[in-house]
């Protein structure tokens, strides 16, 4: 780009678009986030297209001082590039879920999710660690008003639940950022990653960050906020919160816990797998139950976001590319199928299950999308959801085939839950007229639904396109934590054989 400052000026166009709307009634506040969410891809599909994919590391660099202590730097890798690309893709699509539902304080809304925006993108491209502390928690701030002010009739419970949980956990990581400064004497993200702490701090400053991420993720069982913040928000207050809020978790382990603390984090790869295999289990068994479309893919959410961890603790490059993937995909359908449920609920004003049935038959092309999302959820090979499930298990199952055998149980209970939740919604008798009323997808929705379609497919069918961008950096993430490698199950007989092997050599 010619030193062009692409990463600051998508940071900018949301930020001025957020100001704009502040002052704007609610037809011109739709429209401007729309065209400032719309600049923003274009400016993601020009980063995609100018990225070096056999280039430096870190692209896009900005470095400024801004004062004693802090500096203003940017840039990406190939991680961050796709993830970015994520944000920008899913933002247009939030504002045109809401072009139609939000009426009170439209201005604040549209600026709301704006500014959003802006911090969400600046935790992908800060390259100073107290500058992704600043955006990575103020992002709580944007999501805590639209689900307390636009949100259900228990918006402020769930509003609350959200912050507290969320903020809590980022105070021990400010503290252990402190403390990394000072022993490594720089706050470069870049720099921090290639820094050897001592084997006997990395453990504290690994449980310190992990308090944050975890939240984030969500993990089990630190994961209750979730569905209540789900079923309380906007329509699009869950697709973003659902495609790229949770996502900061798994970019927070992946960019800081492995690389930075290495050691420490094969320490602890066993407790990481023990509550991953725990949330597959336990809240795809809850998600089965539920009676709220909402609350049934939330749960479905927590069991997903946990194939993201174990893949991650794989400590292996399948596990790495398999949750990147995950994440990528999981980002796309569960935020299509909150769309999906914001779709029949813009019309019925209900999210109950009972209240539906039969809509194949009055919304055939809704029916279809449905399907397709619903597919790409259990992990139908060509979806994107097969992709990354696939890399995830086979990563793990390199370490350890009985957490493999147990996370893959998720697999079939995803299928039971979501099928049985398709069926109940699009198949059967029409039972209650007002949902037979219903009205198929109008040009806005088909608006929002083919693109999601297209990219669902796209990632199932060719992946290899967006593993190529953060391949070479999943490789060196690979590389810092391959000495430190727990011995999984699947390891033992090697372990063992070793060391045997070795004695007779010496003894011929």
């Amino acid at each position: 780009m010619g030193g062009f400052p692409i990463l600051s000026l998508m940071l900018l166009v949301p930020l001025v678009g957020a100001v704009a709307s502040l002052k704007a009634n609610r037809e011109q506040a739709r429209l401007i986030a729309l065209v400032a969410t719309l600049i923003d891809f274009a400016l993601g599909v020009v980063l995609w297209a100018s990225y070096d994919i056999g280039g430096a590391q870190w692209q896009f660099t900005e470095h400024a001082a801004v004062f004693t202590g802090f500096e203003w730097k940017l840039g990406i890798d190939g991680i961050a590039l796709v993830l970015i690309a994520l944000t920008v893709f899913l933002m247009p699509i939030c504002i045109g879920a809401s072009w139609n539902s939000i009426e009170k304080r439209a201005g604040e809304y549209y600026a709301a999710f704006l500014l959003m925006e802006t911090l969400m993108i600046g935790v992908f491209t800060a390259q100073d660690l107290f500058l992704f502390y600043i955006m990575f928690e103020a992002g709580l701030i944007p999501m805590y008003l639209i689900i307390g002010i636009w949100g259900g009739a228990d918006r402020i419970y769930a509003s609350y639940k959200f912050f507290l949980y969320t903020l809590l956990g980022s105070v021990l990581m400010l503290i252990a950022m402190f403390w990394m400064v000072n022993e490594a004497g720089t706050s470069d993200i870049p720099t921090l990653m290639t820094h050897h702490f001592p084997v006997g701090a990395q453990n504290l400053l690994f449980l310190a960050f992990f308090a944050s991420f975890a939240v984030k993720m969500p993990m089990w069982p630190v994961h209750t906020w979730l569905p209540d913040a789900h079923v309380q928000a906007p329509t699009a207050g869950s697709v973003i919160l659902a495609g790229v809020l949770l996502k900061m978790g798994g970019y927070g382990f992946i960019r800081f816990s492995l690389p930075m603390f290495p050691e420490a984090s094969a320490h602890f790869a066993p407790l990481v797998w023990g509550l991953s295999m725990a949330a597959v289990v336990i809240t795809s068994l809850i998600a089965l139950v539920q009676h709220d479309i909402k609350k049934l893919i939330a749960y479905s959410s927590v069991a997903h976001m946990a194939i993201v961890t174990i893949g991650l603790f794989a400590f292996n490059q399948q596990g790495l590319e398999g949750s990147m993937i995950v994440m990528l995909s999981h980002g796309l359908v569960a935020g299509a199928l909150f769309l999906a449920v914001g779709v029949i609920y813009d019309r019925l004003h209900t999210r109950e299950i009972d209240r539906y049935g039969g809509l194949a038959i009055n919304m055939p092309y809704y029916a279809v999308f449905f399907l397709l999302f619903t597919m790409a959820s259990i992990g139908l090979p060509g979806t994107s959801g097969f992709v990354g499930e696939f890399l995830s298990l086979l990563g793990i199952y390199q370490e350890s085939s009985w957490v493999a055998l147990v996370c893959t149980t998720g697999i079939i209970l995803g299928a039971a839950y979501m099928l049985y939740l398709y069926r109940r919604v699009v198949f059967g008798a029409q039972k209650n007229a007002d949902a037979a009323a219903m009205p198929d997808l109008d040009a806005r929705e088909w608006a929002m639904m083919v693109p999601l379609a297209a990219v669902v497919l796209w990632m199932g069918i060719y992946p290899e396109s967006f593993l190529a961008p953060m391949r070479k950096d999943i490789a060196v993430v690979e590389q810092r934590i391959d000495a430190a490698k727990p011995k999984g199950d699947a390891n033992v007989k090697i372990a063992a054989v070793t060391p045997v092997a070795a004695e007779a050599g010496e003894a011929k």
